[in-house]
C-alpha cells in the first residue's frame, strides 16, 4: 500500500484533453495576425511592387513592350517629377497645340510626355476620346500611347498624353540639316516606306478607318534604327463609313501641306493625307522647304510647282539634295520617289493612290535596284574571273594574252610597268608555240 502511494506521488500527472474551442480560438488569432502582416508589408512595399510589374513588361532599354494591355493613368506629380516640373532643358518640341518633353519615370522609362495648352481641348469629353482612339492604334510604324494624365487642379485640369520615347528626333531634323545630320538615299526611301505602312494602317488596318490630317516631317520620329514612327495624333479624325466619300470638318493643319481639295470644299477623306504625304516624298528627293520664305524667285514658291518640270523631264539631278549629290545615290530611285510625290498632290483626289499603293510602289522600286546592284556585282565578278583566266606568265612575268595568230602570239605586259612599250610580238616555231601553250594551261590550273 505505501509502495503503491510512492509510485503514484513519482509519477507526472496526466492533464485533461485540451477544448476544442480553445483550438478555433487560437486558429482565428494566427489568421488575423498573418493577414494584418500581409497588409501591412503590401502597404508598404506597394511601390516597390508596383514598379516590379511594370519593369517586366518594358524592355532592357526602358521602353513598354508593344501589347494589347490599356493606357497607363499617370498622376500629375509623377509627370512633373519625371520633366523635373517641366524645365526646359526636358522640352523635346513645341507647337500650337502642345509642348512635348522628355520625361524620365522613377522606373528609369523614358517616355516623351506631351502637354497640351489650355486651350487645346474643348471638352474633357474630347480628350477621352483621343485617348480612347490613341489606345486602339497599334502598329510598329505608329508612336504607341503609354498612358495619359487626366487631373483637376484648381480652376483648371491638366490634359496631358505619354507617348513612348523615340530617340532619333523627327524627320524635319534631317531635312532641314540640323546639327548636320543627313540621310542616305536608302534611308530616305525606308523611311517613307514605314511612314507609308503607319499611315495605311490608319486608313485600312482599323475597324473604323482614321485620318490623320497633319503629316508633315516634324510629325514623323526617327527610331533607333532608323525606322519611321507616325505622330501626334491630335488633330486625327474619323474617316468616311460604308457608302459615303468623306467626312465633312473644318479645315485644320499646317499651311503647305493641306489638301487644297480639302480646303475649298471641307470635305475631308484619306486622300487628304495621300496629299500631304506627297509633299514629303518631295522633301526627302530635294530637302527643300514646302514653302519658299525667301523670294529670290518669285514664282514657283510651293515645292510642287517647283519640282513638277524637273520631275516631269526626267531630270532629277536638277532638284536632288546637295548632300546626295556628294554621296552614291541611286538616281533612278530618286526619280521614281519624286514622281510618285507628284502622283500624291494630284490637284483632284480622284487620280491620287491609295497609301497602301504608295507603299507598294516604293517598295518596288527598292527591290528593282536592289536587284540591279545584285546583277552587276555578278558581272563584274564575272568579267573578272575572265581577266584572270587570260593571264599567262613567262618566267615570272605576267602577260594578257589578246591574239593568237597563224604564226605569232601577241602579250600586253599587265606587270613591266616600267617599260614605255608594254606590248611585244614574239615570232616563234611551233616547237616553242607549243611550250608556251603547256606555260599557259600549267597558269589557269593553278588559278
Amino acid at each position: 500500500m505505501a509502495f503503491f502511494a510512492a509510485v503514484s506521488a513519482s509519477s507526472p500527472a496526466i492533464s485533461p484533453p485540451p477544448n476544442r474551442s480553445s483550438r478555433w480560438v487560437e486558429f482565428v488569432v494566427g489568421a488575423v495576425v498573418v493577414v494584418s502582416l500581409s497588409a501591412f508589408l503590401f502597404c508598404a512595399f506597394r511601390r516597390k511592387i508596383l514598379q516590379r510589374f511594370w519593369q517586366r513588361r518594358r524592355n532592357t532599354d526602358g521602353r513598354l513592350k508593344e501589347g494589347k494591355s490599356k493606357p497607363r493613368r499617370f498622376r500629375f506629380e509623377e509627370l512633373e517629377k519625371a520633366t523635373k516640373n517641366f524645365r526646359s532643358e526636358y522640352l523635346l518640341g513645341f507647337g500650337s497645340f502642345a509642348n512635348v518633353y522628355k520625361g524620365v519615370l522613377e522606373s528609369h522609362e523614358i517616355v516623351a510626355i506631351k502637354r497640351p495648352h489650355s486651350d487645346s481641348y474643348t471638352s474633357l469629353e474630347e480628350f477621352r476620346n483621343e485617348v480612347k482612339l490613341l489606345s486602339s492604334v497599334k502598329h510598329k510604324n505608329l508612336a504607341a500611347l503609354v498612358g495619359y494624365c487626366e487631373e483637376t487642379i484648381g480652376n483648371g485640369g491638366e490634359r496631358i498624353l505619354v507617348y513612348e520615347y523615340v530617340p532619333n528626333g523627327s524627320l524635319l531634323h534631317y531635312i532641314i540639316g540640323h546639327e548636320g545630320r543627313s540621310l542616305t538615299w536608302r534611308q530616305r526611301v525606308n523611311i517613307a516606306i514605314g511612314a507609308a505602312k503607319g499611315i495605311a494602317h490608319l486608313h485600312n488596318g482599323m475597324k473604323a478607318s482614321v485620318i490623320h490630317r497633319d503629316v508633315k516631317p516634324s510629325n514623323i520620329l526617327i527610331g533607333e534604327e532608323f525606322e519611321a514612327k507616325v505622330s501626334d495624333f491630335g488633330l486625327v479624325r474619323s474617316g468616311p463609313i460604308g457608302d459615303r466619300s468623306h467626312v465633312s470638318s473644318q479645315i485644320k493643319g499646317t499651311p503647305g501641306y493641306l489638301d487644297p481639295a480639302y480646303c475649298s470644299t471641307f470635305h475631308l477623306t484619306p486622300f487628304s493625307d495621300v496629299y500631304s504625304f506627297g509633299i514629303i516624298l518631295l522633301q526627302l528627293v530635294s530637302a527643300r522647304p514646302v514653302l519658299t520664305s525667301n523670294e529670290s524667285i518669285p514664282t514657283n514658291s510651293h515645292i510642287v510647282e517647283w519640282a513638277r518640270p524637273s520631275l516631269e523631264t526626267g531630270s532629277v539631278e536638277e532638284i536632288l539634295d546637295v548632300n546626295l549629290i556628294s554621296e552614291p545615290c541611286n538616281m533612278e530611285v530618286m526619280l521614281k520617289m519624286g514622281q510618285l510625290g507628284l502622283k500624291c498632290t494630284s490637284h483632284q483626289p480622284k487620280y491620287r493612290p491609295t497609301m497602301a499603293r504608295v507603299c507598294l510602289e516604293l517598295q518596288e522600286a527598292l527591290h528593282e535596284a536592289d536587284n540591279f546592284s545584285t546583277r552587276k556585282l555578278l558581272r563584274q565578278q564575272s568579267m573578272e574571273f575572265e581577266h584572270s583566266e587570260s593571264l599567262v606568265s613567262i618566267e615570272g612575268i605576267k602577260f594578257g594574252k589578246f591574239r593568237v595568230g597563224m604564226d605569232t602570239v601577241e602579250f600586253e605586259s599587265v606587270s613591266l610597268k616600267c617599260l614605255e612599250i608594254n606590248s611585244i610580238s614574239i615570232d616563234i616555231d611551233p616547237s616553242i608555240e607549243q611550250q608556251l601553250s603547256v606555260a599557259a594551261n600549267d597558269e589557269q590550273n593553278k588559278n
